[in-house]
């Protein structure tokens, strides 16, 4: 398995990745931009895919900023996953990775989320290996 974090553009680098990969996980911001960025993605990947330049098949969209103030999900940030659900289906929509420092704080100090803390803030990533590890057959 390689995992490749490839621009959201449609660089040379961008093709070759999705090009290449058996499944797509698609990181996109939770706003108006990344809702565009996610839409633009997916029309690539489709155009790839009629010309035969690719099978991959997208695993997940995750979101990521997702702006929440106490247990209230900013407006901007909600709609942006609502589109997202729209566009690719419930189900392929993984948790999002709410904005936090707490994620910097853990990679600053080597140190997981859960060890600083925060498991909660886990959980994106959790069931981003549970998709993995299901798409490869529990390998």
């Amino acid at each position: 398995m390689c995992i490749i974090d490839a621009p959201p553009q449609r660089s040379q680098i961008c093709l070759t990745v999705i090009g290449a990969a058996d499944f797509l996980i698609i990181p996109a911001e939770a706003s108006v931009k990344g809702y565009g960025s996610l839409v633009r993605t997916l029309d690539l990947l489709s155009g790839l895919q009629d010309v035969g330049a690719t099978n991959a098949q997208v695993l997940g969209v995750l979101p990521f900023r997702d702006r929440w103030f106490g247990n209230t999900q900013a407006q901007e940030s909600r709609a942006a996953v609502d589109g997202m659900r729209d566009e690719v289906g419930e189900g392929l929509v993984i948790p999002s990775i709410r904005e936090s420092e707490r994620y910097k704080q853990a990679i600053n100090k080597r140190i997981t989320l859960s060890e600083l803390g925060y498991t909660d803030l886990e959980y994106p990533f959790e069931i981003l290996i549970e998709k993995i590890h299901a798409a490869i057959g529990g390998k």
